[in-house]
């Protein structure tokens, strides 16, 4: 009896200890969790940022030194040390006359390495692009760039740069004098003509992220130009100044007249441009392009404004003729060509075409007569990139859904038998670079509950060859929500979606406790994959532990289901979304301890819209909104996204009124909240203005804040009083 006493003093202090630290754990500030927070960086899994390869080595840049590692046998060395480089780069022979200062090096972490056969590292410093020889430790070439120099596009097989200032375009490969600087085209009313040469065009749509392409050995430099000389002007506002000043951007809206683009090639031996002739640019899109690997001929996927028929057209890179059509797509409601052609590793024949074709993007092995050779990849999951070929061209390596649409791995298919292999075996979202011959890759990988891993991966047998790091949970001591995953049907009855829940750490089933969804709902987005805390916010988090119910579901229309699934929403968005979160919010007031009457949703951009629209059509149902940078009125949105999802309002005017939320202003019942910054470029605040005007008129009330100097988003320090600005609503109107 009396051991059982003992045995059971000693549970009942056990139970007390635990008890006590758990009440020990320490509590998250916004500053922690929001970037711009003073702390945040304390709180993000630790990296090794920089790493790459050089050729089959994995390079390791640092504060101090770099690095290189042997996948085979993990041996570390140190091949350059930032007290090597600033020696050279303060004390060393110059190979040119130095006219601007040149300041020391802080640190590796933008070193590249392009030349995988020679000991040449490349790097900017004040102002100046840098060759450093580590081999002999001395700078072998430098150049001078301006100052107001961007969109920098280095060419590994001839040494130049590309880059822009301000709307024009220019070269250099070596010396300090502003003589040796080449322009491309040089016109120095480029920019009160409403010309841009060198930067993406499209507003950035159709995977466009620049606007330079060098030919395969550096002969030519393809070129975007466009004239914006037609779009209406817009203008915004710098109130920075004592006298604010009108700020007028290019901005065309749907259904308004848009730019025109038309592609240069530049020739650097002979300083001559030529133009493609594809006939009148208007109203046409020229996306995704490429070169053939003898740099003859230039691939380019065209689109109408329509955005349903897509052609892949090739033009000869010396004269810009337009030789053929190889390829041709339609669909009833949008084509869109995303990623351009890549000729396969030594076969200047045979080239990879990725389509939506089937209802999923998947690989397409063609020749250059346009022939089908055959289908490479197939099946309900998409493949989302393509990471390059092994030593012989043989296999092509990739990146999937196929295991889950909340995870992302590594594949390879051999072109010849179709035969496809998984590389990455652990469960969770990869991030992947493989090697110059294909045969290792670098995968960071991290997944619900492992913060991040670090792994150098053998390619043949999926074996991990190194582990480069294992970070550790940066919340340890920190009292965490609990955070849940799962599917609800979604409005048609049919379709799986998937959602997150979060509870607090201190979660009582016997309570009631207020919701907050957390929506953005569009195109190109998802909220819920297998990643570090199941892709939780850093505010959802803090909500949580503030005694909320957080909620997100991905509804139909988001990303990485189909194609079927993305454009259930077309010519009317928003709609079908919001049904979609309906179901999550009767999911939510399923739950025993969710009060049903205390449900409230956040977003911003699209989930501006989305939050806007909810508290409007269902004004029974949510009673606390808070929406950022919303889209109210679809006409005032911008041509290649509205009206890829929209059609023009000339063509769709009853789904325009449908989706302008202006019109049912009446409706708002609740407590929203909108919030938009002043000098926002994607969604103008005429949206905001417009809604307010609105409500004004039908006698609602919203809530109206701006953020001034801020771009569609509010960032930096100011970031983390947006975060306290949104939760005190909440906390005011739904707590």
């Amino acid at each position: 009896m009396e051991k059982l006493r003992k045995i059971s003093a000693l549970l009942l202090v056990g139970l007390i200890s635990v008890t006590v630290m758990a009440q020990e754990k320490k509590m998250l500030t916004l500053e922690d969790v929001i970037p711009g927070g003073e702390t945040y960086h304390q709180f993000r899994p630790e990296n090794i940022y920089g790493l790459q390869w050089w050729g089959d080595i994995c390079v390791k840049p640092d504060m101090e030194d770099i690095k290189t590692i042997d996948p085979r046998t993990g041996k570390e060395n140190v091949i350059a040390t930032l007290e090597e480089v600033n020696k050279a780069i303060t004390d060393g022979e110059k190979p040119y006359r130095l006219s601007h200062p040149l300041k020391p090096l802080q640190h590796f972490m933008n070193v590249t390495f392009p030349w995988m056969d020679k000991q040449i590292m490349v790097f900017r410093q004040s102002n100046y692009i840098i060759y450093y020889d580590f081999g002999q430790k001395k700078i072998i070439n430098l150049f001078y760039l301006d100052s107001k120099a961007m969109n920098l596009d280095f060419c590994p097989e001839n040494g130049y740069a590309a880059y822009t200032v301000g709307n024009n375009l220019f070269i250099n490969n070596k010396g300090d004098d502003d003589e040796i600087i080449n322009p491309v085209l040089t016109d120095d009313s480029a920019d009160e003509q409403g010309i841009v040469y060198g930067q993406a065009v499209h507003r950035n749509e159709f995977g466009i992220t620049k606007g330079t392409f060098w030919s395969p050995k550096g002969t030519y430099l393809a070129f975007y130009r466009m004239d914006q000389s037609m779009v209406s002007d817009y203008p915004l506002v710098d109130i920075s100044q004592r006298v604010a000043l009108l700020d007028n951007i290019k901005y065309p809206m749907a259904g308004m007249i848009s730019h025109k683009v038309t592609i240069g090639v530049y020739n650097i031996a002979t300083g001559k441009t030529v133009y493609l002739r594809a006939g009148d640019p208007t109203d046409r899109y020229f996306t995704n392009i490429a070169w053939s690997p003898d740099e003859s001929k230039i691939y380019v996927i065209e689109l109408n404004r329509d955005q349903n028929h897509s052609q892949l057209v090739r033009y000869d890179a010396g004269s810009g003729e337009r030789e053929t059509v190889l390829l041709e797509e339609t669909h009833p409601k949008y084509v869109e060509p995303m990623y351009p052609i890549l000729f396969v590793k030594g076969n200047d024949k045979q080239f990879i075409y990725q389509s939506q074709r089937n209802g999923f993007n998947h690989l397409y092995l063609y020749d250059t007569d346009g022939k089908l050779v055959k289908q490479l990849t197939s099946g309900n999951w998409l493949v989302q990139n393509i990471l390059g070929f092994d030593k012989d061209g043989k296999n092509l390596f990739f990146m999937s859904t196929e295991k889950s649409p909340m995870e992302s791995h590594l594949y390879k298919v051999n072109l010849k038998s179709g035969k496809r292999t998984l590389i990455t075996s652990q469960a969770g979202m990869h991030d992947v670079l493989v090697s110059a011959s294909g045969a290792y890759a670098i995968d960071k990988y991290s997944s619900a509950n492992i913060p991040r891993v670090i792994d150098i991966v053998d390619t043949n047998k999926g074996k991990v060859m190194q582990n480069l790091l294992t970070a550790k949970n940066p919340f340890e001591e920190y009292a965490m929500p609990i955070i849940e995953t799962g599917t609800i049907k979604a409005a048609d009855g049919v379709t799986d979606l998937y959602y997150r829940l979060i509870k607090p750490s201190d979660f009582d089933s016997n309570k009631k406790y207020p919701a907050i969804i957390y929506v953005y709902g569009g195109p190109h987005a998802q909220m819920i994959h297998n990643n570090f805390n199941w892709d939780a916010r850093g505010w959802d988090i803090y909500m949580a532990q503030k005694g909320y119910i957080m909620f997100t579901l991905d509804n139909r229309g988001s990303e990485n289901r189909g194609l079927d699934f993305e454009n259930v929403t077309f010519r009317h968005l928003g709609v079908e979304e919001g049904k979609d979160q309906v179901k999550g919010a009767e999911f939510l007031k399923s739950l025993s301890y969710v009060d049903g009457d205390r449900i409230g949703v956040h977003g911003w951009s699209f989930g501006g819209h989305m939050t806007t629209s909810l508290l409007l059509r269902y004004p029974e149902l949510f009673k606390v909104g808070v929406a950022g940078g919303p889209v109210i009125d679809w006409k005032y949105y911008e041509i290649m996204y509205g009206e890829r999802y929209m059609d023009t309002p000339q063509a769709n005017p009853e789904g325009y009124e449908e989706c302008n939320l202006n019109n049912l202003a009446k409706n708002l019942k609740g407590h929203l909240l909108i919030i938009h910054d002043d000098n926002d470029h994607t969604c103008v605040l005429q949206h905001t203005l417009s809604f307010m005007k609105a409500c004004i008129e039908a006698r609602t009330y919203p809530d109206l804040f701006i953020y001034p100097g801020h771009d569609h988003n509010v960032k930096g320090r100011d970031r983390v009083h947006l975060h306290e600005k949104i939760t005190r609503y909440f906390e005011d109107y739904l707590k």
